[in-house]
């Protein structure tokens, strides 16, 4: 039985604040991709959005006239812990901190030990205590990765503190905010114990887990312990529902699925549950609308939903995908971002849709979610929007939700050419932001407040903080 009661400090209304106001954004994102108007290609007006670009002197993101960014945390620089800012910053959470701070929990994807924060030969690592390092590699070769936290400070516009908050992982992508205050940091590949590479990264453990980050402005890194009732598998984004406290996870692969986790406890995770897969109604095995499909979905369409449950989540041979597709579960192409409205949960696949450019998703969970009862009332699935357009948006991968309604789109083209590409709640078409660099943007988070958004530049290691005279309600 799955308790709706929400813990303290937070509320569900502070959960869904944090989250955005979803339901409107996206209502706007498809209208705005079905009335057959290319405000992207036409150029939209500062009514629609936020004007043209400015180009950054600098040479590094433009953006709006009267917009501006500052570096939040810069890859390499020393934190207060004295280890390093370590590299390839992706998605992030953002909470309320004490006294006018906001606290960012930033995971790092790292794989290689030339991104991590202990620093050439690895000469910091004794800054931290061994057991607080998930898998510490061959004795002398901790995993590199993991999350740090930052504590900004609102009214001065700068950096109090950073620390590293979570160690010894691999690859951590991806995640998500729950109602309770922490973050879920999901690591994205399915290393198993006893791999090692040329570049001397070794496992003693298994990965391809979970693990809690709670947001804190102290500087302690938290016990790394794997949520295993979550699977294993190639995780990329969680979003936990505040009315009964499961997680829906995505997996990034072209057969991956959509999971759902049942906790037996709410708000600890740690206590287990059952981990099931979304499965259709009609019987659809592969969303993708990929021109070699069998079955397709039109925009719009609204399916049922049934779970298929899982067994043996631990997955040795990372076959936990295959397993569910067996026994009913349908397929997505390349699950990763989600993001948690007021009843509703969307995700995006990345390479879904006939040009393999981008689709999102939208869940209407069951009034009697996760219990017995649910098949009286099914859950819906619908395809809210599949643009097949890049002047529109190209391989959309975090996203977000401002908290006036705006949507948020981190784009991911593997190239020079990144966006943030914002709709607004008219309609609109818009960019927020181009890249100057190489590398995609990732982890687009706003402040509580509203005043801010922090978004990351993964390959440059960079931090952002961009404010300017963004919209109200």
């Amino acid at each position: 039985m799955v308790s709706t009661r929400l813990p303290n400090p937070w509320t569900r209304r502070q959960f869904l604040k944090t989250c955005g106001a979803v339901t409107v954004g996206f209502v706007a994102y498809q209208r705005a991709f079905t009335r057959g108007v290319d405000l992207l290609a036409a150029g939209a007006t500062a009514a629609e959005g936020y004007g043209p670009m400015v180009e950054d002197p600098g040479g590094l993101v433009d953006l709006p006239q009267g917009f501006s960014c500052r570096v939040v945390a810069r890859a390499g620089e020393e934190m207060d812990d004295g280890l390093l800012v370590p590299g390839l910053p992706d998605a992030m959470g953002a909470f309320a901190g004490p006294d006018g701070t906001v606290l960012l929990v930033c995971n790092h994807e790292c794989l290689r030990m030339g991104d991590s924060a202990f620093g050439p030969g690895k000469a910091r690592l004794a800054k931290i205590p061994p057991n607080k390092l998930y898998d510490l590699g061959a004795g002398v070769t901790p995993n590199p990765g993991g999350t740090t936290t930052i504590v900004w400070d609102m009214h001065a516009g700068k950096r109090v503190r950073q620390y590293l908050s979570l160690a010894g992982t691999v690859r951590n992508c991806a995640g998500g905010v729950t109602p309770w205050g922490s973050w879920i940091t999901c690591e994205e590949t399915v290393l198993g114990a006893g791999y090692h590479d040329e570049e001397e990264l070794h496992c003693l453990k298994s990965h391809g887990w979970c693990f809690e980050v709670p947001a804190r402005a102290d500087a302690a890194p938290v016990d790394p312990v794997p949520l295993t009732g979550m699977g294993r598998f190639m995780h990329e984004a969680v979003g936990v529902d505040a009315q009964t406290g499961i997680v829906y996870l995505t997996e990034d692969r072209d057969d991956g699925l959509i999971y759902r986790f049942v906790p037996k406890v709410r708000s600890n995770l740690r206590a287990g549950g059952r981990l099931q897969a979304l499965a259709l109604s009609n019987l659809l095995g592969d969303t993708s609308n990929w021109p070699d499909a069998t079955q397709t979905i039109a925009v719009g369409e609204r399916m049922g939903v049934h779970w298929v449950d899982l067994d043996h989540i631990d997955a040795p041979d990372d076959d936990l995908r295959y397993r569910g597709r067996k026994a009913g579960a349908c397929r997505f192409a390349r699950g990763e971002g989600m993001w948690v409205g007021d009843g509703e949960i969307y995700w995006v696949c990345t390479a879904g849709g006939r040009k393999q450019i981008g689709q999102i998703f939208r869940y209407l969970p069951s009034v009697a979610e996760g219990t017995a009862r649910e098949s009286a009332s099914p859950a819906k699935l619908e395809l809210f929007i599949e643009p097949n357009d890049a002047n529109r948006v190209v391989n959309p991968d975090n996203i977000t939700i401002s908290p006036w309604g705006d949507v948020v789109v981190c784009e991911d083209t593997g190239g020079n050419d990144c966006r943030l590409v914002g709709i607004t709640r008219a309609g609109g078409l818009y960019t927020l932001a181009h890249s100057r660099k190489h590398g995609e943007f990732a982890g687009a988070v706003f402040s509580p407040d509203g005043s801010t958004l922090f978004v990351n530049m993964q390959d440059e290691g960079l931090t952002l903080a961009i404010t300017g005279p963004w919209k109200r309600k």
